[in-house]
């Protein structure tokens, strides 16, 4: 699956209709969820004929697409069996993570789903949409009287038949509002053979340390932007809460967090193109990111660096040019000897390995080192079904052959 996104340009009148329809899927995905909660629901199957309910109580409801609608039970029916799953992939083939938690006992929170309080798209399957033939605009079909959107983006969606698109949302952000388009293909390039084996030591002094002790420098977008985020939220906290104020201050500030957002993206995918193109296999750390931020004087930075999603798109261009990626278990990655392998402890604040053996290497050189040769001890890349309902993207992973895929997804 690809997914293809398009800047929707309309009138203020056809915002307001979206807004509506976001507010209607919300209404039904929270009304499915109170009816699995009284124990009336027992089956997504269950949850979309309460669909066809609710269009006859609400006349609201009635006006969004039928198989909106279904789509929004789906969504509640995915906040049931896991709640970390995308609408994008089949709800019917997730891992109920709440029910699961429930019968292990896993102390603490189970994960139980809750109701949205603010839905940002609405998805619509195979009706209730038609593109133009130009594929430069789109009609939404349905009571809503969304009317036609203008798009405007740097993909061709001439390239694919209209049947190849499954589903179209239409998302709202801080900076407008955008069309994406689900496309059924499998996507494949093919790039000449490097012969080459990488490891990578991801860290925050520098983003990465690779096995040729090659450095790439930690960008640190929000320490950039830190300072227009106070000043925005400042903005916010001064002003009358219900205010149209208040409301443009919020606007700006979203819009703050959203280009850090872009930002941290746009990194990661050029990076890991650029890594995966580069060599024939690709070894990292399978880091715990959840566990790590525990620690309050690294969190802010540690999220800052954005490593798993990095990885994510290591392992999503790594399936489309068919190169290996290997995910290694991090622990003693820095105070192994790479050269002799013994144990060679060392604190946070030590930056040099030194060995008995003569070894002097930068710490992360060390352990770049290690990776790669843990890497190479294994029996290679196995693809991981754990991402592919919760990403949007058609993105895989990868992960240890034996591994619980839910652990190793939610890293």
């Amino acid at each position: 699956m690809l997914v293809f996104e398009f800047k929707a340009y309309g009138k203020p009148k056809q915002f307001s209709a979206i807004d509506e329809a976001l507010r209607t899927v919300q209404f039904i995905r929270n009304k499915a969820l109170r009816f699995w909660m009284d124990g009336l629901g027992k089956t997504q199957y269950d949850l979309n004929k309460y669909c066809a309910v609710l269009a006859k109580e609400f006349p609201f409801c009635n006006e969004l697409n039928s198989m909106a609608r279904q789509a929004s039970a789906e969504r509640a029916w995915s906040a049931i069996t896991n709640a970390r799953c995308s609408t994008w992939g089949n709800p019917k083939t997730a891992l109920a993570r709440f029910y699961d938690s429930c019968k292990k006992q896993i102390p603490l929170k189970k994960g139980f789903p809750q109701f949205q309080k603010n839905n940002r798209s609405v998805e619509y399957k195979s009706s209730g949409w038609k593109l133009a033939d130009n594929r430069k605009s789109i009609t939404f079909t349905d009571k809503k009287r969304i009317g036609t959107l203008k798009l405007k983006g740097t993909r061709d969606l001439h390239f694919y038949q209209p049947d190849q698109i499954k589903r179209v949302r239409l998302v709202k952000r801080a900076d407008g509002y955008y069309v994406q388009f689900c496309v059924s293909v499998d996507r494949t390039e093919s790039v000449e053979v490097t012969g080459t084996a990488i490891g990578l030591d991801v860290g925050l002094n520098d983003f990465y340390t690779d096995s040729n002790n090659q450095k790439i420098e930690n960008p640190r977008f929000l320490a950039q932007g830190e300072r227009r985020l106070k000043m925005a939220q400042k903005r916010v906290a001064k002003r009358v809460k219900g205010s149209k104020n208040r409301r443009k201050a919020r606007q700006i500030l979203g819009k703050r967090h959203l280009k850090i957002s872009r930002q941290r993206k746009d990194h990661a995918v050029k990076l890991a193109r650029c890594v995966i193109t580069s060599n024939d296999v690709v070894a990292y750390e399978d880091l715990r990111i959840k566990n790590m931020v525990r620690n309050h004087c690294l969190a802010k930075s540690i999220n800052d660096a954005s490593w798993y999603q990095f990885r994510v798109w290591l392992e999503y261009f790594g399936k489309v040019f068919g190169k290996i990626t290997i995910a290694v278990t991090p622990n003693g990655t820095s105070q192994e000897c790479s050269s002799c392998k013994t144990v060679v402890k060392k604190g946070l604040s030590t930056r040099t390995h030194i060995c008995r053996c003569g070894c002097v290497l930068g710490r992360d050189h060390n352990a770049a080192r290690n990776i790669l040769s843990r890497g190479l001890a294994t029996v290679g890349h196995t693809g991981s079904y754990g991402l592919e309902a919760c990403n949007a993207w058609g993105e895989d992973t990868a992960t240890h052959v034996g591994a619980s895929l839910h652990e190793q997804v939610t890293s």
